[in-house]
């Protein structure tokens, strides 16, 4: 009796262990959140939630902030009333977010509205390489992602859900297999067909086909000319025209020439230096004799009348000579001044 007595003692506190056991880990996972006030929010998820379970942490850009009290389908939580609601219902998740108010500064739900209008969404997100999800609360473009009508009665207040970045990858691949199945393959390997005959057309007796026949003859005719010519020869005059011309430009001559040019140039310098007062002295000069021409014209008009006046006389006297010449010797006297 004694064995049993200590079998059954032994046994008991192995159960209370692990009560003991599993209490704490309730606690644990539960954030020793017994003693606060959650708040519980909803979000709908139109993709697979698998991984997602229920005490999965809730998680504000990292920090953890509440996790999920409860998940389950829209058309279970909320019968639908008609065919249209229902088909729409059945797409979608519903996940129930237990959120600290200590943790996520959120005292009501009319703040958490507010957050909602600023652009606070839900998106499911994974954990590394260990498969376990979680929620993750982030703000993103409101306009991007709006918010959605549900013909039903939410329980709580909403937070909206954004694709997830795996689903958004997924959905971008779908739509470029579903591009892809669209293309026309039939008609592109058509066109790829007809290409090909037309080059190897061009290839084998078009045109360029011709311009390479022609390219490889000229190539030939090229090297039939560079074999027969002295390439040899040709090199050694060129450089020993190349160590004259060198020896040319490094001669004293070339020097010589060097140092007059610069000579030239610093003389030449130097009278552009000057050139400005010798034009001055010009500019000078010629309005001297400007002025003196001026004096000149004046003087020499009334000697240029006096002059012209004396030819008409002389011109009269010698016409009068040549048509009465006696008139002149044997005639009267001229009137005396008055």
């Amino acid at each position: 009796m004694a064995s049993y007595r200590s079998l059954y003692l032994r046994v008991g506190a192995l159960i209370l262990a692990g009560l003991s056991l599993a209490l704490g880990f309730v606690v644990f996972l539960t954030g020793g959140g017994f003693g606060r006030s959650a708040l519980t929010f909803e979000t709908y998820l139109s993709e697979s939630v698998t991984g997602l379970e229920v005490g999965a942490p809730v998680r504000y850009r990292g920090v953890q902030i509440g996790q999920i009290s409860e998940i389950g389908l829209v058309n279970a939580e909320y019968p639908p009333d008609n065919r249209k609601s229902a088909l729409e219902a059945f797409q979608l998740v519903f996940v129930r977010l237990a959120i600290d108010p200590q943790r996520a500064t959120v005292p009501d739900a009319a703040t958490a509205e507010a957050a909602v209008q600023r652009g606070l969404r839900a998106r499911l997100a994974s954990q590394g390489i260990t498969g376990l999800a979680y929620i993750e609360l982030d703000f993103v473009n409101p306009q991007r992602f709006p918010e959605g009508e549900y013909p039903w009665s939410p329980s709580y207040p909403v937070v909206p859900s954004v694709p997830s970045t795996v689903a958004q990858v997924q959905n971008a691949a779908e739509q470029v297999l579903n591009r892809i199945q669209q293309v026309p393959l039939e008609e592109l390997l058509t066109g790829i067909t007809e290409v090909v005959a037309l080059v190897r057309g061009q290839l084998e007796n078009g045109d360029f086909a011709r311009a390479l026949s022609e390219g490889a003859g000229t190539l030939a005719d090229l090297r039939l000319i560079l074999s027969q010519s002295d390439l040899p020869g040709l090199v050694t005059e060129l450089r020993g025209v190349s160590s004259d011309l060198h020896a040319l430009v490094g001669g004293p001559e070339a020097k010589a020439a060097l140092n007059n040019a610069a000579a030239a140039s610093e003389e030449l310098r130097r009278s552009m230096q000057r050139l400005p007062a010798v034009i001055t002295a010009l500019e000078q000069t010629a309005r001297t004799a400007r002025v003196t021409a001026q004096d000149t014209n004046a003087d020499l008009g009334p000697l240029l009348r006096d002059l012209r006046a004396t030819v008409t006389n002389l011109r009269d006297t010698t016409e009068t000579l040549r048509r009465a010449p006696g008139q002149v010797l044997f005639g009267a006297p001229p009137p005396p001044p008055r």
